[in-house]
């Protein structure tokens, strides 16, 4: 491996510390890239109609890597994307020698402030490059479920963020209720008039996979980005 480069579209200071433990929880993935010697590259997130986008981050990352590729001959360029937006970029490494792999993950995941959302790879773009290869399947596989190449790939639960005390001025704050459901990386807890949203980041004193429906739980209430109540700090009652 010659050269390793991140991409992304990044909030703010100012914008991430409003939104819950995001500032914390990028410095940790910063951290992470740092150790491993790769190079980051952030451009600031746009607001388009309220809504957050990332605008030309993919630009750059083409420009980048063709130029790379240029210049110091890679045999291979290995892309972690699922836009098929960058088929042109893998043609032009075609007529430089490069091959091209791909690296496609097919998830869904849920934000913490409960929207949901699916992520799909391009079929043009898989069958572009020379190498397609389906991480999701490979990680799925239950045949290689304690594969240390696997299980290497992730964050060790052990690095999760240590647990704090409650930063509430008045007790009144805090609530008392249990756990309805948990899924994925998200759950609700029990409280009328409505059910509360939390995220798997939000837990605190024990690891999120660890609650089930019926825990009694600690939690106060906040606002998401689109004003309704979700629960935070949620904690297992002693």
């Amino acid at each position: 491996m010659v050269d390793s480069h991140y991409f992304r579209g990044r909030l703010s200071a100012q914008e991430a510390s409003q939104k819950g433990e995001t500032l914390y929880w990028d410095r940790v993935f910063d951290d992470i890239l740092m150790s491993e010697g790769i190079t980051t590259h952030f451009l600031p997130l746009k607001s388009f109609g309220g809504v957050k986008q990332e605008k030309g981050i993919d630009v750059w990352l083409a420009l980048e890597a063709f130029e790379l590729a240029f210049y110091k001959r890679f045999n291979v360029l290995v892309l972690i994307a699922s836009d098929g937006d960058y088929v042109p970029l893998i043609r032009k490494l075609n007529t430089l020698g490069t091959r091209v792999m791909v690296l496609s993950w097919d998830f869904e995941y849920t934000t913490d402030s409960g929207h949901r959302f699916i992520t799909r790879t391009s079929q043009d773009l898989l069958e572009e490059v020379t190498y397609p290869i389906a991480m999701h399947e490979i990680i799925d596989n239950r045949v290689k479920r304690n594969d240390p190449l696997i299980n290497n790939l992730f964050v060790s639960v052990d690095a999760r963020r240590p647990t704090t005390a409650f930063s509430i001025r008045d007790k009144s704050d805090i609530k008392t209720s249990e756990v309805l459901s948990v899924r994925g990386s998200f759950g609700f807890i029990k409280y009328p008039p409505n059910n509360l949203f939390f995220h798997a980041t939000s837990v605190m004193g024990t690891d999120f996979n660890e609650l089930k429906p019926s825990d009694r739980v600690q939690f106060i209430i906040a606002k998401n980005e689109d004003g309704d109540d979700i629960a935070k700090n949620v904690k297992p009652t002693e």
